[in-house]
């Protein structure tokens, strides 16, 4: 059977979109209105049968799931690949929507995984909560600097404990009474992000998708809640994952490399990853080594052959993704044979 090619370029507002027969002829371009009401009526006009592509962006997701769940054949494209095949000395929406329609058209369109709207939506949980995290540092540097500017001395280990930063305040005469109310606010920040920090990590902990897999993967020595839940979510399923590499790899763990003409390059660790991960990992790497014996054993062997403490480190990270993964796989595979 010979699918129609819809190439759809996809924006915050509007989406531009090109059909094509197999042989190449436009049969339809043109732009609708991004609402879903406009899809569905679009949709109705696309000549059977057809198949559509998109590049993946951040507007992309909530229309491939509508035209999914209306019975659509639509495929996700990678954005940095799609870069690569497509760049051009013109670029325009009507180009970008017929270049897609080509790639499609010719079976050269690289797909790239998406994770289940369930899954999405969680991960947008536990990103969010990277944010709360993020600024609850802002606050507590800005507490340490305002002391630090007007020459107040603290115990830095001990400065954001609720005990000790009420006595700092009551009983340092170098405190201006005028900046106390700012400290105060800073504090109360502090405390209300932290209690949706804790809030969010234990419902996501809770959630009957998770609670599990979350379970098996924090048996690992060295792997928390945070961990866990970022492995899960981030990934979406291990089964994507061909080999422990592609799983490195995608975490940015590994190198770029480069072979031409017989010659071999290792550059720097790639940009190319999924940084929410990467630093969760990373994080999770430089701890792990206290509480888990092979994990100290990689990074003792990395310091011995003469890598210093950031190589031993993501030595670590790479070998940390490995258990996660094999772990991963096996909670999913012992759910599938309980599950009837």
């Amino acid at each position: 059977m010979h699918f129609h090619s819809v190439g759809m370029d996809v924006h915050k507002q509007v989406v531009a979109f090109c059909t094509k027969k197999p042989a190449g002829e436009i049969v339809g371009e043109g732009k609708i209105r991004a609402t879903r009401a406009d899809l569905d009526v679009w949709m109705k006009t696309v000549p059977e049968p057809w198949v559509a592509g998109m590049e993946t962006t951040m507007f992309s997701h909530w229309i491939y799931d509508h035209m999914k769940s209306r019975g659509a054949q639509v495929l996700m494209g990678h954005a940095a690949r799609m870069k690569a095949i497509s760049a051009g000395k013109k670029k325009s929406d009507k180009i970008d929507a017929r270049t897609i329609a080509d790639l499609l058209r010719c079976n050269m369109f690289p797909t790239c995984y998406v994770i289940s709207p369930e899954l999405r939506v969680l991960r947008s949980q536990l990103r969010f909560r990277r944010t709360l995290v993020q600024e609850q540092v802002r606050f507590k540097n800005q507490t340490a600097g305002l002391l630090m500017q007007w020459g107040v001395e603290y115990e830095r280990a001990r400065l954001h404990g609720k005990r000790y930063f009420q006595e700092l305040m009551q009983q340092n005469d170098w405190v201006d009474p005028q900046l106390r109310p700012l400290f105060e606010f800073n504090r109360q920040q502090i405390h209300a992000l932290g209690q949706m920090d804790k809030r969010l990590i234990r419902m996501l902990e809770r959630h009957p998708q998770l609670q599990r897999r979350v379970a098996a993967l924090e048996a690992i020595d060295g792997v928390g809640p945070v961990t866990a839940l970022t492995w899960a979510l981030e990934i979406g399923t291990p089964e994507r994952f061909a080999s422990i590499g592609d799983a490195q790899s995608y975490a940015g763990l590994t190198s770029a490399f480069w072979q031409s003409a017989g010659k071999e390059k290792h550059g720097p660790i790639s940009k190319q990853r999924n940084p929410h991960l990467q630093s969760v990992l990373i994080e999770a790497a430089k701890i792990a080594r206290f509480n888990n014996e092979k994990l100290k054993a990689v990074y003792e062997k990395s310091r011995a052959s003469g890598g210093d403490d950031n190589l031993a480190t993501l030595e670590v990270a790479r070998k940390l993704v490995a258990y996660l993964l094999a772990v991963d796989r096996a909670a999913l595979k012992a759910e599938d044979q309980v599950a009837p």
